[in-house]
């Protein structure tokens, strides 16, 4: 079923909010003689926690409009782990902050809503190769610490004799 013409505007204006508080957090201030930008998200972190607390509750109100505009889970599920990995990053002190600007996790999920709006299937592809990507990681790193344990229980083992 089409979309009426009031529910369309209704569309076009949220998305139009997410784009606006997304370029307030991650781009709206232009750093001199450099060319790069800045927004607030990594200014408000340096306000240990609180700061950082307040950067996370806008990034999850940009998913949770994201969800609500219609992205698919599995794109909802990307941009919280963007906003999990700059919030939780971001509250190291300075390198943090750095980190943010650099990050711009805000500007990684509108993409990602933009790309589902535009082309639903194409996205789904996408996020199922992230996921993939990211099950091999996990699976991996978890290969590599048990077989790191594994070692260095060997080496404490023949420290004490027992092997």
């Amino acid at each position: 079923m089409a979309q009426q013409p009031t529910e369309r505007v209704a569309v076009q204006r949220r998305i139009a909010r997410v784009r606006k508080l997304t370029r307030l957090l991650d781009t709206s201030i232009r750093i001199p003689g450099t060319g790069k930008r800045i927004g607030l998200d990594p200014l408000l972190g340096l306000v240990p926690w609180a700061g950082d607390a307040i950067g996370a509750v806008l990034s999850a109100y940009l998913v949770w409009e994201s969800a609500r505009l219609g992205a698919s889970r599995g794109t909802v599920a990307r941009m919280l782990l963007n906003v999990a990995v700059e919030t939780v990053l971001g509250v190291i002190p300075v390198a943090g902050d750095v980190f943010d600007a650099v990050w711009k996790a805000n500007t990684r999920n509108l993409r990602l809503l933009e790309g589902y709006l535009s082309d639903p299937a194409r996205a789904g592809v996408a996020a199922r190769r992230f996921w993939l990507g990211m099950a091999v990681v996990v699976g991996g790193s978890v290969a590599g610490m048990v077989v790191l344990a594994g070692w260095l229980l060997s080496v404490l083992l023949g420290l004490i004799g027992v092997i």
